[in-house]
Order: structure tokens, then sequence, then C-alpha cells
């Protein structure tokens, strides 16, 4: 009992310090895959996870799923739009994401597990010297994507034609809140949309569940939404 309690102080110290280090980064995987698959990115040794978007009726209008490995790859990846009944099943099979239902090759990866390609629609990434999805080109089309130091998602540009669409996310200045921010749309400089976000989180400064509010300024008059996220998240 002696020798128990003298191990005491020393792991409090050890918890202190824990609850005082600094959040985990957002690897460029996630961060790069939640751009392009449009969900919230998550930070630490995430081994699943889900996010289910639902609107002021309750009712589920989209779902995100996936499997992640020790490594941070994406071993699958499950795709859902109730609202506009489209979806896609996507499985990591050696360097491509094959559709689970028709082991069609849907995605080309670089390195061990980041996008490269869809090579039957001409859409290419590039990354940067860390690993991050920085630019897409396709027909017509490219997108810019930007970062902050932890890698959290910062907004994107995208070019199509004449026009331009610029999305801008700013994150709050607390360190472990990330996913709350305000996000801003604009094209051709004209502004079109905001959207507000604000968490519940997890000790891992992921976020459990969030409220999502959403006003569309391209139309007249401005429509305003409200939705709910629910995350399930398991941990390695």
């Amino acid at each position: 009992m002696r020798n128990l309690l003298r191990l005491l102080p020393f792991a409090l110290l050890l918890t202190g310090c824990d609850n005082n280090s600094a959040p985990a980064a957002f690897t460029p995987e996630m961060a790069s895959f939640s751009n392009e698959f449009d969900f919230d990115p998550l930070r630490g040794p995430v081994k699943d996870f889900s996010q289910t978007l639902m609107n002021e009726k309750g009712e589920v209008t989209k779902r995100v799923s996936a499997r992640i490995s020790e490594e941070g790859c994406f071993d699958l990846l499950d795709l859902h739009d109730v609202q506009n009944s489209t979806g896609a099943t996507l499985l990591l099979d050696a360097n491509y994401y094959v559709d689970a239902d028709t082991q069609q090759k849907k995605i080309l990866l670089q390195g061990k597990c980041q996008l490269a390609g869809m090579e039957n629609i001409g859409l290419t990434w590039e990354t940067d010297d860390k690993g991050f999805i920085v630019v897409a080109r396709g027909k017509g089309v490219a997108v810019s994507y930007r970062y902050d130091a932890e890698g959290y998602p910062l907004g994107k540009t995208s070019t199509s034609g004449a026009d331009t669409l610029d999305i801008v996310s700013l994150p709050s200045k607390d360190a472990r809140k990330k996913l709350d921010y305000t996000s801003t749309s604009a094209l051709n400089g004209k502004a079109i949309g905001k959207v507000v976000q604000a968490c519940d989180y997890d000790r891992h400064d992921n976020p459990v569940s969030c409220q999502l509010e959403v006003e569309d300024d391209s139309v007249s008059p401005a429509i305003q939404q409200r939705y709910t996220i629910e995350n399930k998240i398991e941990y390695y």
C-alpha cells in the first residue's frame, strides 16, 4: 500500500500533463477526404465513425461512415445522400478504391492511401510536401484548398470558366473546438451563403453532436435552415 501511495502523485502529474497537452493535428488523409467527401474531419486514433445529418423534422438527409486503419488509411468509405437518393460504398483494394457492389475501380491512390485521381472523368489531385491535397483538376474545373498549421481545412476556391466560387471557413479560436466554425461562400465576389456550426466534444476533441445553421443568400428571400449532426466514433 505504501508503494502504491508513492506512485499516486506521479500518476496524477501525468494525468495533468495529458489534459494540458496540445490537441492532435488532423492527418493529411482525414483533412483531404473531408474536403472531397463533405464530412467533418476528426482527430486522433479513430477506428471507425459515422456522421448523420438531420433536418429540423428529425429526418436523415445525409450519412457518411468510414473504417480507418491504425495507419490512418480509409479502408472503407460509405456515402449516402438520402435527400437526393445517391450513394456509394468504396473499399480500399491495393492502390484503388473500388465499388463494393460491382468491384469497379473508382479512385486511383497515391502512396498508401491518399487520393490521386478518377480516371473515368479525368480528375486528378495534387498534394503538397506534407501530403495534403492542395489542388484538384478536372475538365474545365480547378479547385485549390487551404489548411491551417494543424491541418484543419480553411476552405477552397473553385474556378469553372468565368466563375469563381470561394469558400472560407473560420474556426473557433479555441484549438480544441475547431469544428465550431463560421463558413462563408461567395460567387464571383458576391456573398451567396453562410454556415455556422457549434458542437459538443469528446475527450479527443472530436464533435459528438453539432448544431448547424445554413443561410442561402443565392435566392430571394434568403432561406435559413437548421440541422443536427450526430457523430458516433470508435477509437483504437
